[in-house]
């Protein structure tokens, strides 16, 4: 009998024991983050934990971690709890030791003038670095030399998507994180795509960050990327005015309009004087226009001009001179009803 209200006894309390561990417990905490110092036992962080709200029982936890979790190591770092958590929950987030991060968006087709703009403003370093000091970090083409031999600085290879970086991480850190996500967006497949269309990667990344300027249509990226290479196999200069724009950022001109200072200026990135490509690329393309730029439609176009009747940011395009006239005429009187 003595056995059996032992046995009783000992169930009850396994199932208090479990069901303390696994209770979700409500706290105000939820959006900030606790900071576990490096040396801090098990037991002082169960006690930090009660303190703040967030484990209602630290004997459960505590007898917890002598029997089913004596191998479980909680580590240091800056903890976000979500609520409602149970014990058992909190404890297992413990076990990676993790850092306060932060977001860092970088749209597609930015610029290393935009992207040293952000990185300063978000992850400025200790003692804080400025905008043109984010901007020189730029130049370190080690980062690229193999990838890109050629490299003067580290345009088109700074991946454009959203990152979570540590919070304390400085400038260069950054970059490299960058460098990092454009490496393992590339494919080693297309190597061999950007050899059997004749051309060195460095070309490939400058024709994508071409495209990803002149559209954001994933369908009619290729079709983009076949007016390119049609003037560039006929020798006919490309003519695209984000190249200008890019002059203009270089030579620390743009306000955001186009002059025609900006569009008559000699310089190797002119793309309205030069055959061929400009020396390098203009913005960070994605993996999308990328893509277009190794795998491009095949088609006659020469030409195209902003289709004015749709809203999507589409094109209308041409194989000649006089269909791109009638509609460069077309969008320049949509353009002047805009401007009133």
């Amino acid at each position: 009998m003595l056995v059996l209200v032992a046995l009783v006894g000992l169930g009850l309390a396994g199932y208090w024991w479990y069901e303390g561990l696994h209770e979700q417990l409500e706290h105000d905490k939820a959006d900030t983050f606790i900071a576990i110092e490096n040396g801090s036992t098990a037991y002082a962080i169960i006690a930090q934990l009660h303190q703040e709200g967030i484990i209602a029982k630290p004997s459960h936890a505590k007898l917890f971690l002598k029997t089913l979790g004596k191998d479980m190591q909680l580590q240091a770092g800056d903890f976000q709890f979500p609520s409602p958590i149970s014990t058992i929950e909190a404890l297992e987030l413990l076990q990676d030791g993790r850092k306060r991060t932060a977001r860092l968006t970088l749209p597609e087709g930015w610029t290393r003038f935009e992207i040293a703009a952000r990185v300063a403003s978000r992850f400025p370093g200790n003692p804080p670095l400025q905008e043109q000091d984010v901007f020189a970090l730029m130049d370190q083409v080690g980062l690229i030399a193999d990838f890109d031999p050629a490299a003067r600085n580290l345009e088109g290879y700074l991946y454009p998507t959203t990152y979570e970086v540590e919070s304390d991480a400085g400038p260069e850190g950054v970059i490299e994180r960058l460098v990092q996500e454009f490496r393992s967006v590339w494919q080693t497949s297309w190597d061999e795509r950007a050899t059997a269309l004749g051309r060195t990667r460095r070309e490939i990344i400058t024709i994508a960050s071409l495209i990803e300027n002149e559209s954001k249509l994933d369908k009619e990226r290729p079709i983009v990327a076949s007016v390119i290479y049609n003037r560039l196999e006929r020798g006919i200069p490309l003519g695209l005015d984000a190249t200008n724009v890019y002059i203009a950022k270089l030579l620390g001109r743009w306000d955001g309009t186009l002059h025609r200072s900006d569009l008559e200026v000699d310089h190797p990135y002119n793309t309205r004087k030069i055959q061929g490509l400009p020396p390098g690329p203009i913005c960070s393309p994605s993996a999308a226009a990328i893509e277009a730029a190794l795998f491009p439609e095949e088609t006659n176009y020469l030409f195209y001009v902003l289709n004015v009747d749709e809203t999507d940011g589409s094109h209308n395009f041409y194989e000649d001179a006089a269909g791109f006239n009638r509609g460069k005429a077309k969008y320049q009187r949509w353009l002047a009803t805009q401007r009133d």
